[in-house]
């Protein structure tokens, strides 16, 4: 019983990291042309 008092809140810090990434990444603009990439192996240079 003692261990969910570690395990509660290292899920809940581990979430919150993931957000943050997850956050961080939208905000800096990974995700702000997805479909380019993926046609961008069929064109020819």
């Amino acid at each position: 019983m003692d261990i969910l008092f570690i395990l509660i809140p290292l899920s809940v810090a581990l979430a919150l990291i993931v957000l943050g990434a997850l956050g961080w990444a939208v905000w800096r603009g990974q995700f702000d042309s997805v479909d380019a990439e993926g046609e961008r192996i069929l064109r020819s240079d």
